[in-house]
């Protein structure tokens, strides 16, 4: 079986070395190349097969961590980036989506919180730690307010269901998958999916998803 390839990109050597090591008993997992900052791009030409995630310290400097996430997407297109060491009063998710992130990391994760995160990325899914949701759904309330087409008040209106359904939108949750876990009817997801859209002035589940990873629900 193929491993998954990561490339690692971590300020603080000890951290550096600590994650590396974490995934060395792993038999589906294998550390490519290992980057400190911005040589991460210079990395990869050592590599024989591009890297299929991107583990990013968010904490690296600002200016040079959005310059270096958009040349390695540029460079390694397919790969997914999860951000490491996100606190869970990040105000700033949506940026991060914006840079292509699929996954977060929090502060305190464990190895298994590392583990999981990876394989469900790689599989296709994006990860929010479940200590965000909260803060993210004030975020994307607070979007709906400043850039929607309906009312603010129609914004704040949303239904307990269509909330818990924002949240698992935001998991990467397929129409029938939120069904399956609701235990409703595919049809009645749809109908809630199209009054969340309504009343935050978006206009497709993408838009939800990326709002939502900015919030904490969608």
């Amino acid at each position: 079986m193929a491993k998954i390839r990561i490339l690692l990109i971590e300020g603080n050597r000890l951290m550096r070395e600590g994650i590396a090591a974490m995934f060395e008993g792993e038999s589906d997992l294998r550390v490519v190349a290992v980057a400190e900052d911005g040589n991460a791009v210079s990395q990869l030409k050592s590599v024989r097969k591009n890297p299929d995630v991107i583990l990013w310290d968010h904490e690296l400097e600002r200016e040079n961590g959005q310059r270096l996430m958009a040349t390695l997407r540029e460079r390694v297109p397919a790969a997914r980036i999860i951000a490491m060491n996100i606190s869970p009063e990040q105000l700033d998710i949506a940026e991060f989506v914006k840079a292509g992130v699929s996954g977060f990391i929090l502060k305190n994760a464990s190895s298994s919180d590392y583990l999981k995160t990876i394989r469900t990325v790689v599989a296709g899914s994006r990860v929010l730690p479940p200590l965000l949701t909260n803060s993210l759904f004030t975020q994307i309330v607070n979007l709906a307010l400043k850039t929607a087409d309906s009312s603010p008040d129609k914004s704040i209106l949303l239904t307990n269901r269509e909330r818990e359904i924002i949240g698992l939108i935001s998991e990467g949750l397929s129409n029938k998958e939120i069904a399956d876990r609701l235990h409703i009817a595919t049809y009645t997801v749809k109908s809630h999916v199209h009054s969340i859209l309504q009343k935050l002035g978006l206009d497709t589940r993408l838009q939800v998803a990326a709002s939502t990873r900015r919030k904490g629900s969608e």
